[in-house]
């Protein structure tokens, strides 16, 4: 049975792609095209000769992937030799409607066209990706993998904001998660990791990257999550504040004269761990945190102490966790955050190994102590092999 997935991820700007074997996660191959638009776009092709960089104008997604479509033949591996069975797609809102993986057709374009006020910088390009692929692989099914699906399972309690019902009604508002395909995935393993099944565990999963959340996840089903209406809301991030007092909005309108737009700006792209330390990349900020850097301090103060908060939370949502689980880059490779977001948790039975947390590896591991009654996970996430096997699940 052939099981090869290209996954396809279309940003703004940029077009990622991977060559994942659904049955072990392996990627053939993988390459990004960054810049598309600019008189000097990257494309970067990862394949059995190692790295291949390019630097010529690109100027669209469908050029993008005919790039990486002529990558493949020049520097492997063919794509006509592994015979793909489906194209892939991340699509990052899919509102209330979308709760599993969907066949790519007119209708299903128009509906995440129609999603588009919800994420205005990710759904349009999430489109233009789908209808570049169905036009270049004509005979493949394609398969849109949403990023909100995984929290389609939150109770009406969890994902409602108290406002006026006419927000809900008419406009949408209400919770609706993300980083759901890296949440999946995740709770799929800690359950594996943990010898039980996904319907066995209660969950607290950490996906901590430049973008970072939090879901408790009881018997392999999210019942809470940090990120709402849009990823602003939760947890400190690279760039974006997390949870922040709505009237804040209003003062600096108010007493600063800024605009509606300048304020949503500034909080997703300038604040966060950028607006505290002016600097959203974990390792600099680490390195000026060890330097004894007060600014670089505060902010992974701040950072660690939402995190903690989010636990606390969401432990009292489940009532009993069997794990709390941390992914993605942050989250894979920090010690430290690990150890900061979670001491003076001992009465809740969370309980780290400083030897085990501060070993470098890259396996899903368990870094909790001996006899800890809540395990404390580690595992890599791997969004890319989440989306091939929902893609083969749909079209086998």
């Amino acid at each position: 049975m052939n099981d090869h997935v290209l996954v396809i991820n279309a940003g703004s700007s940029s077009l990622k792609y991977s060559l994942i074997d659904a049955s072990s996660g392996e990627a053939a191959a993988s390459g990004v095209v960054e810049r598309i638009g600019e008189q000097e776009s990257v494309h970067r092709h990862h394949g059995p000769e190692g790295e291949a960089r390019t630097t010529q104008p690109i100027a669209s997604h469908e050029d993008a992937l005919r790039a990486a479509i002529d990558a493949f033949g020049k520097h492997g591996p063919s794509l006509d030799d592994l015979e793909i069975a489906a194209v892939g797609h991340r699509v990052v809102h899919g509102g209330a409607r979308f709760s599993d993986p969907v066949l790519i057709d007119d209708d299903l374009i128009a509906a995440v066209t129609e999603l588009v006020p919800l994420a205005p910088l990710h759904n349009p390009a999430n489109v233009e990706g789908m209808q570049v692929a169905r036009r270049l692989f004509p005979e493949l099914p394609q398969v849109a993998v949403f990023d909100t699906a995984f929290h389609q399972t939150l109770p009406e309690e969890a994902y409602t904001y108290a406002v006026p019902r006419e927000w809900l009604d008419e406009y949408g508002v209400r919770r609706y998660g993300f980083h759901g395909t890296s949440h999946a995935f995740v709770s799929a393993e800690a359950a594996r990791l943990l010898g039980r099944g996904p319907a066995e565990v209660n969950l607290i999963v950490l996906h901590l990257g430049n973008g970072c959340s939090a879901t408790a996840v009881r018997g392999g089903q999210s019942v809470d999550t940090s990120m709402g209406l849009t990823p602003l809301e939760g947890l400190v991030m690279g760039t974006r504040s997390g949870d922040l007092d709505p009237a804040v909005h209003a003062y600096l309108a108010r007493e600063a004269g800024r605009s509606l737009d300048e304020i949503d700006h500034q909080l997703n792209f300038e604040s966060g761990l950028k607006g505290l330390a002016g600097q959203n990349d974990f390792r600099e900020l680490t390195r000026r945190q060890e330097a004894g850097d007060e600014r670089a301090q505060l902010a992974f103060d701040v950072y660690c102490y939402r995190i903690k908060k989010y636990v606390g939370a969401y432990y009292a949502v489940l009532g009993t966790v069997d794990a709390i689980v941390f992914t993605a880059g942050v989250g894979q490779h920090s010690p430290a955050v690990r150890t900061a977001s979670l001491t003076g948790l001992d009465a809740l039975g969370i309980r780290i190994d400083a030897e085990r947390n501060n070993a470098s590896s890259d396996q899903a591991r368990a870094v909790s102590a001996d006899g800890s009654p809540v395990a404390v996970l580690v595992i890599p996430t791997n969004e890319e092999w989440e989306i091939a096997r929902q893609a083969i699940a749909l079209t086998a």
